[in-house]
């Protein structure tokens, strides 16, 4: 697909390699920001790049809040 090390994809998304790291093993969500500038390098739509996990109209605020 695309030859890019994760120090090359850091360096053009303007992040460090560690957060490349945990974006790839979803342990990191990145901003809206970072996630239009990920799909814009592929040239794709963020929906293709990343997948709401989440229920349909339930608001996922942080910090979680117990009700």
């Amino acid at each position: 697909m695309h030859d890019l090390t994760q120090e090359a994809l850091a360096d053009q998304l303007r992040v460090t390699r560690q957060t490349v790291v945990s974006i790839e093993n979803g342990k990191y969500d990145p901003s809206l920001p970072l996630a239009f500038r990920i799909a814009n390098l592929f040239n794709v739509k963020i929906e293709d790049v990343f997948l709401w996990e989440g229920d349909p109209g339930k608001f996922h605020g942080y910090p979680p809040v117990d009700r």
